[in-house]
């Protein structure tokens, strides 16, 4: 028997390498003799980078940069596997690193995820995994750009302000000073939405009032987004307003195809090729996966979506197991998943929960695997 473990983390208790080995605790207690092989997962939102550090046996860097209000911040990166970098955008333009006062999206500046990409070539990394969720900006990662060498200049051939009002100035484009070695790496941009870059389903209509646009900001940033696609497309031959995806993080998706050449996809399908996951469930005769909570929104490229996706794929049953289970989980029914767990009970408190994350996972995981034994 072989049991394949890939859970993302469970919100506010367990990492997603604690979350495996509570699963594994929870069948070895059953069936000491059963093959199992863990490979914890992460889906690119929050909690990634220490996710990925932990699965691959990484190491943190942290490093100083321009936040997302101009002010300098402390921001977290990892690197795994020799010369692999995760960086999580919203630790250099995240939203949590304003005061609510500070939200201004015509301001706020996505510079400082340059700087920690520039810092990340210094230590060598040459293939990257950046998350896009949580920003605070609207800039459509011109921050950025500026920070790797890119020139981005008025009429005048001065450099623009920070900001995605500032976009209304821009009238070129400059590669003279860019740094060679974003040309020589892999950009793998972890991206859970599919948003166009402008427009009514676009960056600045859709996210741009949780960031702190009224209803005249987001006008005036939807037309410099659209002014920024048309001189990119001039000056460096990309066309980047449709794609899937571009409008995520105040239009970063679109900026980092731009600037960095790099690759759209769902977070968990890029934890799930780089840990190999395909290849490790060869033989399975089951897949376990599971979150802290496994609602309606679950089937929007979170963990057990994919790796269900994944296990479907390879005729491989798959078990959810959830600290909660919320509305619209019957749905991932149709997508090969056999049965869903949930390790919350009506009469248990939230906070009893979390302290026993470990211990109730293990029980929920042992019950799982008991309930499968019996239908093989």
């Amino acid at each position: 028997m072989k049991i394949v473990l890939a859970p993302d983390s469970f919100k506010g208790s367990l990492s997603a390498v604690e979350a495996s080995e509570a699963m594994k605790e929870g069948i070895l207690a059953v069936d000491p003799g059963v093959e199992i092989v863990q490979a914890p997962m992460a889906d690119g939102g929050e909690g990634t980078t220490d996710n990925v550090i932990q699965a691959f046996c990484g190491r943190e860097e942290y490093v100083e940069i321009v936040g997302p209000a101009g002010k300098a911040v402390i921001a977290k990166y990892g690197i795994f596997s020799e010369n692999k970098c995760v960086i999580e955008a919203a630790q250099s333009s995240g939203i949590m690193l304003l005061k609510p006062e500070e939200r201004d999206p015509l301001r706020t500046t996505t510079f400082g995820l340059g700087q920690m990409i520039k810092a990340a070539l210094d230590q060598g990394c040459k293939t990257f995994v950046i998350g896009l969720g949580g920003s605070a900006t609207n800039d459509g990662g011109a921050g950025m750009a500026m920070a790797l060498g890119y020139g981005l200049l008025d009429e005048n051939g001065c450099e623009i302000p920070y900001g995605g009002g500032a976009l209304g100035r821009l009238a070129h484009i400059t590669t003279d000073d860019v740094d060679p070695r974003i040309f020589q790496s892999d950009f793998l941009i972890a991206c859970d939405v599919r948003n166009p870059l402008c427009g009514e389903n676009g960056a600045s209509f859709v996210f741009g009032p949780q960031k702190g646009a009224d209803a005249e900001a987001v006008k005036i940033l939807d037309r410099n987004l659209k002014r920024f696609a048309e001189i990119i497309q001039r000056d460096l031959h990309k066309s980047i307003a449709d794609i899937p995806g571009a409008g995520a993080a105040g239009g970063l998706g679109a900026g980092t195809v731009a600037f960095l050449d790099g690759k759209l996809a769902e977070g968990v399908s890029i934890i799930a090729e780089l840990s190999e996951l395909e290849a490790k469930m060869q033989g399975a005769d089951l897949v376990i996966t599971g979150e802290g909570k496994c609602d309606s929104q679950t089937i929007n490229g979170k963990t057990p979506f994919g790796v269900a996706s994944l296990a479907r794929k390879n005729d491989i049953p798959v078990y959810i197991i959830a600290g909660y289970l919320g509305d619209g989980i019957e749905a991932l029914y149709e997508y090969g998943v056999q049965k869903i767990c949930g390790i919350k009970t009506d009469d248990m408190t939230v906070e009893y929960s979390l302290a026993n994350a470990r211990k109730l996972l293990a029980g929920a995981t042992a019950k799982a695997y008991r309930e499968f034994l019996k239908k093989i």
